[in-house]
């Protein structure tokens, strides 16, 4: 295949403030080896996007460098070892950074089939955010049915889809929002427990909706006040889902308070799980991908914003105003 000469990229040059991203022309060159060339319809920034090219996220890629993790396209060309995907095929995949482009060029393993039920915005827009939910409430949360799920920053992309995956293991859930309007909205998106705590004080009513016992288990993306305040409507045995500082303030907790209680806090590192222990990295894709075949999970799409407008995307994130995830159009 005949590819053209250049393609339209966003880039970052230096770990300053995410206004200074730039459109850079950059040459395509053809995948090699297991390699895929996706022509990249969506893609969907979020906050650990926001953190990296403000230089705050536990990546720091060499600048300049392309950001944004997810994407959705189309297969326009393969390396002579890539056997598991046809062109024109409607792909969906996550990279450290690199999507924030017209095309993105990948290993193949890092590419999965959209789901049927999936237009490309929902499909940029849900495998980090329910690949974190599933690893975190199933493979180290271990939610069972009947138990309780508090879930923190639940207005955002992942704490919708641990909303919706708490849900469909059966357990009852508490969300916590920052706004009454992000109340409003998710409760017309799920039933639930909401809780409208803009700065904490979620504590007594957690315990009261709990009879006294506490959570069983807590999602806690945000970090800080929240993590401490966590530890005080936790049920004995519960564990504690350590799952990102949206907040800011990386907490600390007190060990005796652990012992006494008996409950654990967990890391929750989705990306990480899978490269780690590769068998059951597999076991949680296969997972997702039969949930979302079955129509378990619908991501929340916020906004649709253009191709040139991810700046702009990236201040509503900033400003902590999605309900869900905004998606870039990466064709118009």
């Amino acid at each position: 295949m005949k590819y053209k000469d250049t393609y339209q990229a966003w880039m970052c040059h230096d770990f300053d403030h995410h206004k200074n991203l730039k459109i850079t022309e950059v040459i395509l060159t053809p995948p090699l080896e297991d390699e895929v060339l996706v022509k990249v319809a969506a893609f969907s920034p979020g906050f650990p996007d926001l953190l990296m090219v403000n230089g705050k996220y536990q990546l720091r890629p060499e600048v300049p460098f392309t950001p944004c993790m997810e994407f959705a396209g189309t297969i326009e060309g393969l390396g002579p070892q890539a056997k598991h995907y046809s062109i024109g095929q409607r792909v969906m995949g996550t990279v450290r950074y690199g999507s924030a482009a017209e095309f993105v060029t990948v290993k193949e393993s890092d590419c999965f089939p959209i789901p049927e039920k999936f237009n490309f915005f929902e499909a940029a827009s849900f495998l980090v955010a329910y690949k974190t939910a599933y690893v975190a409430l199933i493979s180290r949360g271990e939610v069972s049915e009947g138990e309780t799920v508090l879930i923190h920053g639940a207005s955002g992309g992942v704490g919708l889809a641990a909303l919706q995956l708490a849900k469909h293991l059966g357990a009852k859930t508490i969300a916590t929002v920052s706004s009454e309007e992000k109340a409003e909205l998710l409760s017309n998106h799920i039933v639930s427990d909401v809780l409208v705590c803009p700065e904490g004080g979620f504590k007594d009513e957690v315990n009261s909706i709990t009879h006294g016992v506490g959570a069983d288990v807590v999602f806690d993306p945000v970090g800080g006040n929240v993590f401490d305040e966590s530890t005080k409507c936790i049920a004995p045995f519960g564990r504690l889902l350590v799952v990102g500082f949206a907040s800011g303030r990386i907490a600390t907790v007190a060990t005796n308070h652990m012992l006494i209680k008996q409950y654990s806090v967990v890391g929750v590192r989705a990306g990480e799980f899978g490269r780690i222990d590769h068998a059951r990295g597999k076991e949680v894709m296969s997972g997702l991908l039969n949930m979302a075949e079955q129509g378990v999970f619908k991501p929340h799409i916020h906004d649709v914003r253009n191709f040139k407008d991810l700046i702009l995307a990236l201040d509503v994130i900033a400003n902590r105003e999605v309900v869900g995830r905004v998606v870039i159009d990466a064709l118009s």
